[in-house]
């Protein structure tokens, strides 16, 4: 008699293997269904994220920090660091081996909450009171369950006038096994993967020019961050950011890239050796099996789910990139929790106004809640408080004292609607503020409370003070 699971999970992203292990600890009976393989052909678990996402571009920011560090910045500190050379291929094997390290602690994690999981693709095929799925791998197999959790996750989107190889024209997958410094990077798209990727190859000696088709540079982010963000990364950095360029089209003679766009009216070239793509991603919502049971779908192929994150169909929910919301792996997760415990019969719920946002440049970027320009556009009276960090002696300490933290509060009931920082360790100064949303917190409330000295902390307590005016080291 085949095996009916309570859960199905289609998907070892950070949502989907987060899901199959909260599932399973709430006594669950789940398996785990995902196709996602290395470039050796081989399963690994973990997804976009883990594999060729948030982890290794964060191992390649931190190898060349330390490069760059030793290069410009030793010396302050009384270090002499002659002949500094890098080494590409170790610094890309360090970045596989903590892949590996956390993809096989994925597999460790199934057993140990005792989650069976299966290689290959998943695809719905009925559904009732349980659903049928087709599993495509070594061997066609189908899995019956009377849940399914959707975490497909997302790709890269694609330009038709710029394909990718991923050895000349890489997408982000591309652009993290680069073997050999580029001598003139193309990054085409100044979001979080582009800037990143831009600062890994500027640090280890690349020219990297961004090209970005909307007028508005990191038109998401708060107008004063990315204003400051914007000057840093041109005048400290050294990436030529261009706004409002659209590219025509690309040719390769030998190793070098001869690319077409447009800057306004003016149509454009310049030559390279390698572009990274970095325009965004798209739902990985077909091939799921989606319209053979009738699970809804928007016009951009997000899969529609309530705030349960439950679709049309009542016993089929999706999570992480496959849904409304922000793209980001933290988000993914706590969906998958909260899923797991409605399933569960318990009440599982996501705050998507309190969601973090993080961008790993130098400095960092991160924010949580509503940005100025919004909350001016929709008339919401509202007050600011804003502390830089060249005025805290733990910045000035470490030597990077870039940027400042910036908290806006409503003006009549002072609860804070929003937290931006752009400096140092940006993105862990902001759970802080996470918190804060969270509970309803007011400026106040993190005014009185006691933050340690020296450290970056103190910034989100002197711009709270500096809502009503009463910094104490500004």
């Amino acid at each position: 008699m085949n095996t009916i699971y309570d859960v199905a999970v289609i998907g070892a992203g950070p949502g989907g293997y987060v899901a199959a292990i909260r599932a399973s600890q709430l006594g669950l009976k789940t398996i785990c269904i995902d196709d996602f393989e290395d470039s050796s052909g081989k399963a690994s678990l973990g997804g976009t994220c883990l594999n060729v996402g948030c982890i290794p571009s964060k191992a390649l920011l931190e190898s060349s920090e330390n490069y760059e560090k030793a290069i410009h910045k030793f010396h302050e500190h009384g270090i002499s660091a002659t002949n500094v050379k890098m080494d590409v291929s170790k610094m890309l094997a360090r970045k596989d081996g903590i892949v590996k390290q956390f993809t096989n602690g994925i597999s460790l994690l199934f057993k140990k909450n005792k989650v069976a999981q299966m290689h290959g693709r998943a695809e719905l095929v009925s559904t009732g009171d349980v659903v049928r799925l087709k599993v495509n791998g070594i061997n066609e197999a189908f899995v019956e369950a009377r849940h399914v959790i959707i975490a497909t996750g997302s790709s890269p989107r694609s330009m038709d006038s710029v394909p990718v190889d991923n050895e000349y024209i890489c997408d982000n997958r591309g652009a993290l096994t680069l073997p050999v410094t580029p001598k003139h990077l193309l990054v085409i798209g100044a979001g979080v993967i582009g800037l990143e990727m831009g600062s890994v190859w500027k640090r280890l000696g690349a020219k990297v020019t961004v090209l970005e088709a909307l007028p508005t540079f990191l038109a998401a982010v708060d107008e004063a961050v990315a204003k400051e963000a914007k000057r840093i990364f041109t005048r400290n950095v050294g990436l030529d950011i261009h706004l409002g360029c659209t590219v025509q089209e690309v040719s390769r003679k030998g190793e070098t890239i001869t690319v077409t766009y447009k800057d306004g009216d003016d149509l454009k070239t310049l030559d390279c050796d390698r572009i990274v793509v970095a325009v965004g991603r798209v739902p990985n919502s077909g091939n799921v099996g989606l319209d053979n049971v009738g699970v809804d779908i928007d016009e951009r192929g997000f899969i529609t789910v309530d705030h349960h994150n439950r679709t049309n169909i009542s016993n089929i929910y999706a999570i992480g990139d496959v849904v409304r919301g922000p793209m980001l792996a933290h988000k993914s997760s706590e969906e998958g929790v909260a899923v797991a415990e409605t399933i569960a019969g318990q009440y599982g719920d996501v705050n998507l106004d309190a969601i973090p946002w993080v961008i790993y440049t130098s400095p960092e970027i991160a924010w949580v809640g509503r940005t100025e320009q919004d909350l001016k556009a929709d008339g919401v009276p509202y007050k600011v408080g804003k502390f830089p960090f060249v005025a805290s002696g733990r910045a000035q300490a470490i030597g990077d004292s870039s940027g400042f933290v910036k908290m806006i509060a409503h003006e009549e009931s002072d609860r804070i609607l929003g937290v931006h920082i752009i400096g140092p360790y940006a993105s862990e100064l902001i759970s802080e503020a996470v918190v804060a949303l969270e509970f309803g917190a007011t400026s106040e409330d993190i005014a009185r409370i006691v933050h340690a000295h020296p450290s970056l902390s103190e910034a989100m307590h002197e711009a709270a003070l500096g809502i009503e005016d009463r910094y104490l080291s500004l």
